[in-house]
C-alpha cells in the first residue's frame, strides 16, 4: 500500500533520500507552508540565515568541499532576486546546489502581487536548469532530478519553482518513489574515447617538454589520486588553475605553482615554453591564459573535459578528449601500466627538461621577493599572515576566501595539501563569498579545521552571518587582512599610473574587534609580528576549538602581489614594482 503524504512531507521526504544534511534558508510567506515540517525533520539540520544571499554561499561551501549537492530554500520576490549572485557565482565555478524558492502567485502572469517575481525568468542566464512544480505528485521527481542534474556531468545549479498552493499541510497525496532516472537529451559523459586516449598518451610520450594542466574539474571530479599517481609515473610537472589548487599536494616536488595572472613565474615559464600541455578540466580562463593568441606557443594542446562545450572555446584543442578527468586518467594509467618494460628503457624521459624547470625554480625566489619588501620590517606583510598560518595548520585546513589581494596571497603561498579544501570564488570574483562559505564548510564538516581569509571590504558585505556563525556555534577562524583599502584596484592603479585614491576610505572603517565582539564572538587586533603569531597560536589551540574566532591584522598597505603578468602579454612576461617587465 502506497504512502499517504502532504506536500510538505513529500519535500522533506525527498531530500532525505537524496542524503540531505543542511538545507540553508531564510524563511518567508512563499515558502511557509514548508518550514515546519523542515524544522520537525530529525536527519535534516535547517541553518537559518541572515540574507538569502549568504544561503547560497552557504550552499556552494558545503557542496564544493562533499561533493554533494547544498540546497537552499527561499521565499519569493526579493528573497529570490538576493540569491542570483550566489547561484550565478555557484554556475560559474561548478558547483553543485540545488534552489528551492517559494512563490505566492498561482502562474507568472503580471499582476503586480506582493513579493511576486519571476524567478525561473530571471535565473535563466546562470543556472544548468530549471523546474517548475505544477502537481504535488511531482516533488518527488523533480527533487530526484535536480539533484541528479545537479552533481552529475559539469556539476552546477538547479532552481525549483515551489509554489505556495502545492501544500495546504492537509491534503494527502500517494508518494511514490521515483524510478531509474532517463532525461532525454541530457546524456553526461561516463568516459572518454579510448582512441583519443591512447593518442594522448602517444602524444605525451613523443614530447620533450610536457606539463600537465589541472582545473576544478580535476578535483569536483575526486581525479586527484590518480592525477598524483599519473604525474608521478611519469615524472611530469604539474600545474593549476586557481580552482584546481589541492589537486594535487602543495609541498609535492612535481608542483610548479598555480598558473597565469597572478601564478608562479616557474608555472608561466614552463607553459610559455612547453611543446605538450594535458589540460584537465579546465575551461582556460582568461586570467589564466592572459592573451590567448600567445598562450603556450609552441605547445599542442590535449584537452579533457567533461563538458564538451568548454574544450577549444578559448585554446584551440589539437586533440579533444570528452569525459570525465577521473576516468580518463584511470585508462592512462592502465596503457601506461601495458608500456611499463618500454618506459623502463627510458628512464630519462624529461631529463633536460627539468633540468630546465629546475633552473626556473632557482630563478623564481628572486621574481617573488621583487617589490614585496616592506616599507618598515615592523609591519606585517600579506606574504607574513598566510606563510605563519600554513605553519600552524600544515596546510591542512579549509581556507575560504573573497576576491583581491588576499585571495590571491592564499593561493600563491597556502600549499594546500588536499583537494577540496580551497574554497575560493574564481569565475565571478564574489566579494562577500568567504564569511558564508566558512560556516557552509563548517557545518559539512563540524570537526574540521576552518579559516576564512578575508579582506576588510569584503568582510563588510556579508558580516551579519557573524550572528548565524554565533547561532550555531560554528568555531570558524576569521583573518582580516586590513589594509584600509580596495588592495587589488590600487595596486592596478598603481601599474597604470593613475591616481584613483580612495579618500576617507580607511577612516570610515569601523573597528572590526569592537563590532565583532557585538555579537559575543572572540575578537583580536593584531599589529606587530609578535602579536600574529600569538593570535594564531590562540585561535588554533585548544582553548579556542569549539568557538569563533576574528583576528584583525593590520598589514602594509603598500606590499604589491607579486608576480603579476603584463596585461595582454604573454606568460612569460611579467611586472614589478617600477611596471617594468622582467
Amino acid at each position: 500500500m502506497s504512502e499517504m503524504l502532504t506536500s510538505d512531507e513529500m519535500l522533506v521526504r525527498a531530500l532525505v533520500v537524496q542524503g540531505t544534511t543542511h538545507v540553508f534558508w531564510y524563511p518567508g510567506g512563499a515558502s511557509f507552508p514548508y518550514h515546519q515540517t523542515l524544522s520537525a525533520c530529525a536527519d535534516i539540520c535547517p541553518v537559518l540565515v541572515r540574507h538569502a544571499l549568504a544561503a547560497c554561499h552557504m550552499a556552494d561551501g558545503y557542496a564544493r568541499t562533499t561533493g554533494r549537492p547544498g540546497v537552499v530554500m527561499l521565499t519569493a520576490g526579493s528573497g529570490a532576486t538576493n540569491s542570483i549572485t550566489g547561484i550565478a557565482n555557484a554556475f560559474m565555478d561548478s558547483a553543485p546546489m540545488v534552489v528551492i524558492c517559494g512563490r505566492d502567485a498561482p502562474n507568472f502572469t503580471a499582476t503586480d502581487q506582493f513579493d511576486e517575481t519571476d524567478l525561473i525568468g530571471v535565473s535563466r542566464p546562470v543556472v544548468k536548469h530549471s523546474y517548475v512544480v505544477r502537481a504535488e505528485a511531482e516533488i518527488p521527481r523533480i527533487i530526484q532530478e535536480a539533484f541528479y542534474i545537479a552533481k552529475t556531468g559539469r556539476p552546477g545549479p538547479v532552481v525549483i519553482d515551489l509554489p505556495s498552493s502545492a501544500s495546504d499541510g492537509t491534503t494527502r497525496f500517494e508518494y511514490e518513489e521515483p524510478g531509474a532516472i532517463s532525461l532525454r537529451g541530457y546524456h553526461p559523459a561516463e568516459s572518454g574515447h579510448s582512441g583519443q586516449i591512447k593518442k594522448a598518451l602517444d602524444a605525451l610520450l613523443n614530447s620533450s617538454r610536457p606539463v600537465i594542466y589541472a582545473g576544478g574539474g580535476v578535483v569536483q571530479g575526486n581525479a586527484a589520486a590518480e592525477l598524483v599517481s599519473f604525474s608521478e609515473r611519469l615524472n611530469l610537472p604539474v600545474t593549476t588553475s586557481l580552482m584546481g589548487l589541492g589537486a594535487i599536494p602543495g609541498t609535492h616536488r612535481l608542483f610548479l605553482g598555480m598558473l597565469g595572472l597572478h601564478g608562479t613565474s616557474i608555472a608561466n615559464h614552463a607553459i610559455a615554453n612547453s611543446d605538450l600541455i594535458l589540460a584537465l578540466g579546465t575551461r582556460f580562463d582568461d586570467r589564466v591564459t592572459n592573451d590567448p593568441t600567445q598562450f603556450c606557443p609552441h605547445a599542442k594542446v590535449v584537452h579533457v573535459d567533461i563538458d564538451p562545450s568548454s574544450i577549444s572555446k578559448v585554446i584551440v584543442a589539437d586533440l579533444p578528449v570528452v569525459g570525465p578527468c577521473k576516468q580518463v586518467l584511470t585508462r592512462l594509467l592502465d596503457l601506461v601500466c601495458d608500456r611499463q618494460d618500454t618506459l623502463t628503457q627510458n628512464s630519462g624521459l624529461y631529463s633536460q627538461w627539468w633540468e630546465q624547470i629546475e633552473q626556473w625554480r632557482q630563478d623564481a625566489t628572486q621574481d617573488i621577493a621583487a617589490g614585496t619588501e616592506s616599507s618598515d620590517p615592523a609591519l606585517v606583510r600579506p606574504q607574513d599572515v598566510v606563510q605563519a598560518l600554513f605553519e600552524e595548520t600544515q596546510g591542512n585546513a579549509f581556507v575560504t576566501t573573497d576576491v583581491g589581494q588576499h585571495q590571491m596571497f592564499v593561493a600563491q603561498g597556502y600549499s594546500f595539501s588536499a583537494p577540496r579544501h580551497c574554497v575560493t570564488p574564481g569565475g565571478l570574483g564574489t566579494m562577500g563569498f568567504g564569511l558564508p562559505a566558512a560556516l557552509g564548510v563548517q557545518c559539512a564538516h563540524p570537526d574540521g579545521t576552518v579559516v576564512c581569509v578575508t579582506g576588510e571590504s569584503s568582510f563588510m558585505i556579508n558580516l551579519q552571518e557573524l550572528a548565524t556563525c554565533r547561532q550555531y556555534r560554528l568555531p570558524v577562524k576569521v583573518l582580516l587582512m586590513n589594509n584600509g583599502t580596495l588592495g587589488m584596484v590600487k595596486q592596478w592603479n598603481q601599474i597604470s599610473g593613475g591616481d584613483c585614491e580612495l579618500s576617507g576610505y580607511r577612516e570610515s572603517m569601523p573597528d572590526f574587534v569592537q563590532l565583532v565582539e557585538s555579537f559575543a564572538h572572540r575578537a583580536l587586533r593584531v599589529t606587530t609580528h609578535e602579536e600574529l603569531q600569538q593570535a594564531l597560536t590562540l585561535a588554533f589551540s585548544e582553548e579556542c576549538r569549539s568557538e569563533a574566532v576574528f583576528i584583525d591584522i593590520s598589514i602594509d598597505p603598500n606590499v604589491l602581489l607579486l608576480p603579476t603578468l603584463t596585461p595582454s602579454g604573454m606568460l612569460g612576461a611579467t611586472l614589478t614594482e617600477d611596471s617594468k617587465v622582467l
